[in-house]
C-alpha cells in the first residue's frame, strides 16, 4: 500500500505534477515543430524540455512515495522511456502513413481545377 502524500509535501506534489504537464507538452511541441518546419536546431531544446520532464516526474514520484514499491518504480521508469521514444514512433508512423497520400491529393486538386 502506498503511503499518502504528507501534508507538508502537498504543494511540492501539486507543483511537480503541474511541471510534468507543462514540460511534457513543451517537449512534444518542440519535437513536432522541429520536425514539421525542418529546424533541427530546435531538437536540443526539445531534449532539454524532456530532461525537465524527467526531473519533475522523479520529484513527483519521490514526493508521492512511489519509490517505496518496486512495481511503481518500474511504472515510473517505463513511462519516462515511453515518452522519450513515443514522439519518434508517432512521427515515423505519420510520415509513413501520409507519404503516398499526398500524390493523390495533388491529382485531385488538378482535376478539380480543370473542371472549374
Amino acid at each position: 500500500m502506498i503511503e499518502p502524500v504528507a501534508l507538508k509535501d502537498f504543494f511540492l506534489c501539486f507543483f511537480s505534477a503541474a511541471l510534468v504537464i507543462i514540460t511534457g507538452a513543451l517537449y512534444a511541441l518542440l519535437f513536432a515543430y522541429s520536425r514539421i518546419k525542418n529546424r533541427p536546431r530546435l531538437m536540443p531544446l526539445a531534449y532539454i524540455a524532456y530532461s525537465g520532464l524527467m526531473a519533475s516526474v522523479l520529484l513527483l514520484a519521490f514526493v508521492a512515495n512511489l519509490f517505496n514499491s518496486g512495481f511503481w518504480t518500474f511504472i515510473v521508469l517505463l513511462m519516462l522511456v515511453g515518452y522519450l521514444f513515443a514522439p519518434h514512433a508517432v512521427w515515423y508512423l505519420c510520415v509513413g502513413t501520409h507519404e503516398n497520400g499526398h500524390e493523390g491529393d495533388a491529382d485531385s486538386v488538378r482535376i478539380y481545377q480543370q473542371r472549374s
